[in-house]
């Protein structure tokens, strides 16, 4: 009789815990999507060479996840290739408003463009306004959202060369730091007082939607000395967009300071460095511009350009641009089944030192998308 009462017991509480889970409303989804590009890459530098590959594989932005919903009570998990965690969030919506607590799209997030060679790069660098996909804890108020992110944080390194350059692969995000020792000793420590801040709010004027948003992040970093010197970082930005009838315009404009530290996403030098003794900000600014016309159910051609530039005023005077355009053509074959052949080009420009120029090469593509959604 003891073991049956357990069994009982063990049912009971089970099924109490299970009942509000089956009453959840799940929805499944999935994305897979198949890269097809040939890239001619040309190095910077003296006498560069180009170099042309193919590039033939699942791209990583590849996903499974669901969106679940039970009462006030939400939710959404996105999983990548990998094991790559993309979102992972909770909701609660409490009548006034929404909380959200978890990782996801930060209100810093503005990417109209569909530019798909890159992993779905969407000018991002090239006047795109991005900065991940963070933990964070947001409120949303009708179109208003305010959100706590993890804050972003850089520590300078004294150690490392002059100038370094990170390229893990052709379709990354080129970035440059630009390191001077500090006056008063190497960086041991930095230390955190905030979360980053990050506002926007989203409404409509007209036929077009708008969409304001600003973001600061700060730090300290600290010498063998203990003096402590700040890092601040802020961007301002504005996306726009409408249509009229089949065609379609968007685009947005950002300005930024010391974005290398705030972890945003720029083809274009954004770090703050040292100048004898203090951090001299590193100023940043840039734009895309889309056009896009639906012929129909079955192709939409668009086209979009977007550049960024970057000054430095230290020892000097620094400067770095880029820019990138891009044609394509969406041809939807079926219900979540479509294939993008594009061209494009992305330019890294030069880097201006006391006014000499150095390039920095580019890469032309051209190639295809194919994506099922299920």
């Amino acid at each position: 009789m003891r073991k049956l009462l357990v069994l009982l017991s063990a049912v009971a509480f089970v099924v109490a815990f299970s009942v509000p889970v089956m009453a959840a409303d799940w929805n499944l989804y999935g994305s897979a999507r198949m890269a097809t590009f040939s890239n001619d890459v040309t190095p910077g530098g003296a006498n560069p060479t180009s170099d042309d590959d193919l590039l033939w594989d699942l791209q990583s932005n590849s996903r499974i996840g669901a969106d679940v919903k039970a009462g006030a009570i939400g939710g959404k998990f996105e999983y990548g290739t990998g094991i790559n965690l993309r979102q992972l969030f909770g909701t609660w919506n409490f009548g006034a408003g929404t909380l959200l607590v978890g990782q996801t799209y930060t209100p810093v997030f503005y990417l109209v463009s569909n530019q798909v060679w890159g992993t779905d790069n969407d000018l991002v660098g090239y006047g795109g306004i991005y900065s991940g996909r963070k933990p964070m804890i947001q409120l949303a108020i009708g179109g208003l959202k305010i959100a706590l992110v993890t804050p972003n944080v850089v520590n300078i390194d004294p150690y490392s060369a002059a100038s370094s350059e990170v390229d893990l692969d052709p379709t990354s995000i080129t970035y440059l730091q630009n390191i001077a020792v500090p006056a008063s000793g190497t960086f041991t420590d930095t230390d955190t007082t905030m979360p980053k801040l990050e506002v926007c709010y989203s409404f409509k004027a007209g036929p077009f939607s708008l969409k304001p948003m600003f973001g600061y992040n700060s730090y300290d970093v600290v010498d063998a000395n203990d003096d402590v010197e700040s890092v601040d970082s802020y961007i301002l930005g504005l996306g726009v967009s409408g249509g009229f009838g089949p065609l379609y315009v968007k685009g947005s404009v950002y300005k930024g300071q010391n974005l290398g530290q705030y972890g945003f996403y720029q083809d274009a030098d954004g770090e703050a460095q040292w100048a004898g003794n203090k951090i001299v900000d590193n100023d940043s600014m840039g734009y895309q511009l889309i056009v896009g016309f639906k012929a129909n159910d079955m192709i939409t051609v668009e086209g979009g350009y977007g550049a960024v530039k970057s000054e430095l005023d230290t020892r000097g005077t620094y400067e770095d641009k880029a820019n990138a355009y891009y044609l394509q053509a969406v041809i939807t074959l079926a219900k979540g089944f479509f294939i993008v052949p594009e061209f494009g080009k992305l330019d890294h420009k030069y880097q201006t030192v006391n006014g000499v120029n150095t390039e920095q090469g580019d890469t032309t593509y051209y190639g295809a998308k194919w994506q099922i959604n299920f």
